[in-house]
């Protein structure tokens, strides 16, 4: 049933699929959204699953804010409200995948079929030549209820290669171009994923070498239109209004959902930014949020900061509210060695010490209940292990039933390995930022 404000809006969108991960996706995304946005396009780019680091490239691509898409942490309604929203002023939507086309439980083909809108399958074809139309034909006849709008083939090795694949893509299917080897867009990695947007100085410059690429590659044109049912948001009432809110934001505190801040401004709160990595000092606030981030690869820059340190501490003991996530955690506690073995004093607030280490130590969605009925959902994704004299308030438990890290708390202060996501409750957010939990 729709009110009398609910509308149709239209707008071409894809999503853009792989066979798995490594194909190529967030490459193949930003060179569209930037041939696009280079044509004087508003590009919109969403991400399937959680995720800041892609994201942030993907921003930085179509010079707007990217947002989550995953109907289990976000919840279905929320996501089609984002997309339906983008589509009121976008030329183009883009939804990056995750993992292989079919994976997962709210997969890219789920987030495609659920949605209404194509796909665009990104085939790694390095090392194939005519089985690259059979793993097409695969894609787009696994599920009935997918439709393929065509096929780009990545880390080809020659003009003739390229050829050679199109050839190979049965009817219907259609070539959508090709991306080389050497488009300039690979990127430098590290453990939690690629290195951050911010760091990479010449970034439009490889934006815009692979979007040129692209373009070269074949007649690189908008989709055909899809039509999204707008329903305008009720409106948040105003819990968080004389709440002034410090947030943690630079290369060590980077990890933060753009819903998040949005809801926050709905709520009525005042952010204010600040970077503890350049030696700010703490804000005036109501409230801190100490967001996750790369902390380990800071240990030296955020040690030394020790004023800080006493103004966090200050804050904690007063009773005012704080919410840690993960690195913004790591960073609260007694001591945080890095994977060099390497450990320094972090601010001490918590009764926590903390070492990096080389294999994955926890990944997956996540949801926690903090009081009766008061439920939060979010992911982690960490490589580090933490031991915590702390008290427990609740033990979160992933999206399939496992046991995972606990929730901290100590005074007003809420600190766990949960990234978030706000959204999710946002009267739970509104009594975590008051203190009133």
């Amino acid at each position: 049933m729709t009110n009398a404000t609910t509308k149709t809006v239209q707008c071409p969108a894809l999503v853009v699929a792989a066979p798995s991960s490594g194909s190529g996706k967030t490459t193949v995304v930003a060179a569209l959204a930037r041939h696009f946005t280079n044509a004087g396009k508003r590009v919109r780019v969403f991400k399937t699953g959680p995720d800041f680091i892609d994201p942030a490239f993907l921003a930085h691509a179509s010079g707007q804010p990217v947002y989550q898409l995953d109907f289990w942490m976000c919840g279905e309604a929320h996501c089609k409200r984002l997309v339906a929203e983008a589509a009121l002023q976008a030329d183009l939507i883009l939804i990056e995948g995750v993992m292989g086309m079919f994976d997962g439980k709210c997969s890219s083909a789920d987030i495609a079929a659920t949605l209404g809108i194509p796909v665009l399958a990104v085939i790694d074809a390095g090392a194939m030549a005519q089985t690259f139309g059979a793993v097409a034909y695969g894609l787009a006849n696994f599920r009935d209820d997918i439709e393929m709008f065509g096929v780009l083939a990545n880390r080809v090795g020659s003009v003739s290669h390229a050829s050679l694949l199109k050839e190979a893509l049965p009817a219907p299917l259609s070539f959508y171009g090709a991306l080389p080897k050497s488009s300039g867009l690979t990127l430098p990695e590290r453990h939690l994923g690629l290195v951050q947007a911010a760091e990479l100085t010449d970034l439009d410059e490889r934006l815009n070498n692979a979007a040129q690429l692209l373009a070269e590659s074949a007649d690189i044109e908008l989709p055909p239109a899809v039509a999204f049912t707008y329903e305008p948001p009720v409106s948040a009432p105003a819990l968080l209004t004389g709440c002034k809110i410090a947030i943690a934001r630079d290369t060590a505190f980077s990890f933060v959902y753009q819903a998040n801040i949005d809801m926050l401004n709905a709520l009525g709160a005042e952010l204010c930014f600040f970077s503890p990595l350049a030696k700010n000092d703490l804000p005036e606030c109501d409230a801190l949020y100490l967001p996750g981030g790369y902390p380990e690869l800071f240990i030296n820059e955020l040690a030394d900061h020790t004023r800080l340190h006493r103004q966090i501490q200050a804050h904690v003991d007063a009773g005012k509210p704080a919410l840690a996530e993960c690195g913004g955690m790591l960073y609260l506690g007694s001591e945080l060695a890095n994977a060099q073995g390497e450990a320094r004093a972090m601010c001490g607030v918590l009764s926590n010490t903390a070492k990096m280490q080389s294999k994955l130590a926890a990944l997956g969605l996540v949801e926690a209940e903090f009081a009766k009925g008061e439920v939060l959902r979010g992911h982690t994704f960490h490589y580090s292990k933490t031991e915590s004299d702390e008290v427990v308030l609740c033990a979160p438990r992933s999206q399939r039933g496992k046991v995972m890290d606990p929730v901290w708390k100590k005074k007003n202060l809420i600190a766990s390995y949960i990234h978030w996501y706000f959204p999710s409750n946002a009267p739970l957010i509104a009594k975590i930022f008051l203190g009133a939990l």
